[in-house]
């Protein structure tokens, strides 16, 4: 199945990059990529699923091929990157969906709900956090601290050991390799791309300041969890369980709202797309098969 990429000016003149493939007129999944990736991430997932499905997976604002001018005033902001995935789902005439949340995904994800409730009859979630117990306390130790600083001083001061740490090829790799049971089956240019792409000018900027905006996803949390009781939607929950970043007492969170969750945990980290891909590629068609194609898979 061929994968074509494209993009798309939305109203305001953000131009989105793209993946997309398979029939229009089948369900629609919406792979929603994590930090410091982009829909690359989802290279070899497309075509696996666009053989059943409608599948879409777009770069936010900051992030892979995506663009913004330098005449637009655009915040870079967890709610700014949802109107940018909410536009682009009006302008290709998208109704419903399945989201796949991963990582900056799944507050992207888990606000489109919030605002299109009706839209989502499934979410499938890797390692895409909904819970405080899902946070891996060393990995966002530093993190923790930045939300925390308040004067321009603090904030320069927490943000330069993620600057030194996080956001430099070493620590990108160290997200594809931590926890991977044979890091050898990381294809290089992953981790290579998110270096290159981030290394842009002011590119850094943009992403200290996401990472201090994280934050503002925590306070919706309950907003996220009374989704879930209060409109059930079926989920998968597929976990590297060796994952730093977020540990998969988050993906047995779920749990709580839902009791009916599905969750599976993979002898993997972080990206278990890289290393373990047929297995999630696997779960997810057998979860689409049995509660999103089929009529007794709906909700009452």
């Amino acid at each position: 199945m061929s994968v074509s990429v494209a993009s798309v000016t939305l109203p305001g003149g953000v131009s989105v990059f793209y993946r997309e493939a398979g029939d229009v007129s089948a369900p629609t999944i919406l792979l929603l990529h994590g930090f410091p990736s982009s829909s690359h991430q989802f290279r070899h997932l497309i075509p696996i699923l666009a053989e059943r499905y409608h599948v879409v997976a777009p770069d936010y604002p900051g992030f892979g091929f995506s663009k913004v001018p330098a005449s637009i005033d655009f915040t870079y902001t967890f709610e700014s990157l949802t109107d940018t995935v909410e536009s682009f789902l009006d302008v290709k005439g998208i109704k419903t969906f399945v989201p796949y949340i991963f990582d900056y995904g799944s507050p992207v994800g888990l606000r489109l709900a919030l605002r299109r409730p009706q839209a989502i009859p499934a979410i499938i979630s890797q390692n895409g956090n909904a819970y405080m117990e899902g946070f891996g306390q060393a990995f966002w130790a530093p993190i923790f601290a930045l939300w925390k600083a308040s004067t321009p001083a603090e904030i320069a001061a927490a943000s330069a050991p993620i600057r030194e740490a996080a956001l430099t090829l070493e620590g990108f790799r160290s997200q594809y390799w931590t926890g991977s049971i044979d890091p050898n089956k990381v294809e290089p240019e992953s981790y290579w791309l998110d270096y290159a792409l981030v290394d842009r000018p002011g590119n850094r900027e943009i992403q200290l300041g996401l990472l201090r905006d994280y934050a503002s996803n925590i306070e919706l949390y309950p907003k996220f969890q009374a989704f879930f009781r209060d409109h059930r939607p079926h989920l998968l929950a597929v976990w590297g369980e060796d994952d730093i970043i977020f540990v998969p007492a988050g993906a047995e969170a779920f749990r709580k709202d839902l009791p009916d969750a599905e969750v599976h945990f993979l002898k993997a980290g972080h990206f278990p797309l890289e290393t373990n891909l047929h297995e999630v590629a696997s779960l997810m068609l057998n979860f689409l098969h049995e509660r999103v194609d089929t009529p007794q898979g709906s909700r009452a």
